[in-house]
């Protein structure tokens, strides 16, 4: 069983900074890649950003400039620093670990973390 939790999140003025990390546990053997999602209401659910175990990381273009995803490979977490907050990035962040376990490649999902912005 793989547990993925968020933490962080919470309640900004817009052009004001949040940061989120999420730790991942259990039966992962190797991380493939981590990635932080969001949520808006009445919207679908949209990446962000993504950092794969290679090193490379991707971001959305609405967020590029403005939010950067790091990991700490010892201690199976990824960040996520958000700067320059817009109330459109309010939404509920989650986060996701793809890697392999006994059962081959899975993904794992936190709770999610309400970020909002506002104006």
């Amino acid at each position: 069983q793989v547990e993925t939790v968020e933490s962080g999140g919470g309640s900004v003025q817009a052009g004001g900074s949040l940061s989120l990390s999420c730790s991942t546990s259990g039966s992962i053997d190797r991380i493939v890649a981590m990635a932080w999602y969001r949520q808006a209401p009445g919207k679908e659910r949209e990446l962000v950003a993504v950092t794969t175990s290679g090193g490379s990381t991707n971001y959305a273009d609405y967020v590029e400039g403005r939010f950067t995803i790091s990991r700490d490979n010892a201690l199976n977490t990824v960040y996520l620093q958000m700067n320059s907050l817009k109330p459109e990035d309010t939404a509920v962040y989650y986060c996701n670990v793809r890697g392999y376990s006994g059962y081959g490649l899975i993904d794992s999902w936190g709770q999610g973390t309400q970020v909002t912005v506002y104006s």
